[in-house]
């Protein structure tokens, strides 16, 4: 499986490539399809180095419309 199986832009995905992400992990595989047509929550669970900040970052990234000059998303982290 490869990036490009999902409904990513073609710029993100070889904006991805570039920087060595050529297979999505078990929790990217899981959640970016997910995130990419829901706006409930979503609680992925994983290792750390497992790829979760790409599998909630990527759909995020994917869904901003650049367009709109309002926030459209919020990250909180510890």
């Amino acid at each position: 499986m490869s990036f490009s199986t999902f409904a990513i832009s073609p710029e993100l995905i070889a904006h991805l490539d570039s920087i060595g992400f050529t297979q999505p992990t078990e929790i990217q595989v899981k959640a970016i399809p997910y995130l990419l047509t829901n706006t409930g929550d979503f609680i992925g669970l994983a290792a750390t180095g497992t790829g979760k900040t790409a599998a909630f970052g990527i759909p995020l990234i994917e869904n901003i419309d650049i367009s709109q000059r309002t926030p459209q998303a919020l990250i909180i982290s510890p």
